[in-house]
């Protein structure tokens, strides 16, 4: 069994010190609850504004290795014993191009375990952010993982080519907005069917400018069923056991993967 746990936060446009305070508090309570892997939402560690104000902004707010973001959740993962999922502003400082991205903290390492760079952005986003090119799986010793970031799950050869690399379990970290929330009802569902396995998909709460983030985050098992959710209008914190032997068995049962062409 491994313990996951969603944490539906909201974020302070522009205000990574007091964001980082916040994910830091929810790492603790996840811990008192004897959590493994903790996942957070999409950027955050920032806010995730459609102003141009706060675009501009971005490249100041990014990070890479050993700053303010990368030395706390690293510091956290060794010494609550905790797997943390978060999404942030990267930065290669070779190249000058920033991501958005998230980082995986495991036990026991200076830095963070690797990242995933989010490969399909939505509409202006293309204006600051660089789309990453690869789709890695990350093996974190308990299991093995696939990041997907929001609007990635609108295409899912993403799900299915995490599948074929053998995710044992995907995490969605989003933020969704409320006009679009009958699309992550369906899409959400779909791809833990389609691929047969765990998806904990955590969505941002609040609101920036004229988007309401609505929240609806959800744990959903191999046969599409939600096993957990929070329908709070607010931030709120819930936690799953995912069984990978009954997954396995699930996926004995529904031949979607051994029948694919």
């Amino acid at each position: 069994m491994i313990k996951v746990t969603i944490a539906q936060t909201d974020a302070i446009l522009d205000d990574k010190d007091e964001n980082l305070r916040c994910l830091e508090n929810y790492c603790y309570k996840a811990k008192e609850n004897n959590t493994q892997i903790i996942c957070f939402p999409e950027l955050t560690t920032t806010g995730y504004s459609p102003s141009i104000i706060l675009g501009e902004k971005y490249y100041s707010l990014s990070e890479t290795q050993n700053e303010q973001t990368d030395k706390l959740f690293s510091q956290l993962s060794s010494k609550l014993n905790l797997v943390i999922i978060c999404s942030f502003i990267e930065r290669n400082d070779t190249t000058g191009k920033i991501y958005n991205s998230a980082g995986i903290w495991i036990p026991n390492r200076k830095n963070w375990l690797a990242v995933y760079r989010k490969m399909h952005l939505f509409h202006h986003k293309k204006l600051w952010f660089t789309p990453g090119d690869s789709l890695p799986v990350f093996d974190i010793s308990i299991c093995r993982i696939g990041i997907i970031i929001c609007y990635d799950a609108g295409f899912p050869e993403v799900d299915r080519i995490l599948e074929t690399k053998k995710a044992d379990i995907l995490f969605m970290p989003s933020a969704w907005s409320q006009q679009d929330k009958d699309l992550w009802y369906i899409n959400t569902p779909c791809s833990a069917l389609e691929n047969t396995t765990h998806l904990v998909a955590v969505n941002r709460w609040g609101k920036e400018g004229d988007i309401n983030l609505f929240g609806g985050s959800r744990i959903i098992d191999p046969r599409g069923q939600i096993v957990a959710n929070t329908w709070k209008k607010a931030e709120d914190m819930l936690s799953y056991e995912i069984n990978l032997t009954t997954q396995t068995e699930i996926r004995k049962s529904l031949n979607y993967l051994k029948d694919k062409k």
